[in-house]
């Protein structure tokens, strides 16, 4: 398993109507260890996601069944690959 770092851009005039149902999806994928921490950036143009998966095609799988994109909030996706450390939730 690898972690991924994911980052979006909003498309602004879908986010407020999609937002529930994508932090419910992501509420699930925490919930099954696969999320270690979500949000949006402080000026809500975004957010960051850090996922866990097998590998890019799994990662790709699992966030193109995020509400934001299949709804079509995301403008714009990037996807690293991370490799975590140190930190409270780092085994």
């Amino acid at each position: 398993m690898a972690w991924y770092l994911v980052e979006i851009e909003y498309v602004q005039d879908k986010l407020a109507d999609v937002r529930p149902r994508h932090r419910e999806f992501l509420n699930d994928l925490a919930e099954r260890g696969r999320v270690a921490v979500a949000g949006p950036l402080a000026d809500d143009t975004g957010g960051i996601v850090l996922v866990q998966a097998e590998d890019l095609d799994d990662l790709h799988t699992v966030i193109d069944a995020d509400p934001y994109h299949v709804e079509g909030v995301i403008a714009r996706r990037s996807v690293r690959e991370y490799k975590p450390v140190l930190g409270a939730w780092v085994p």
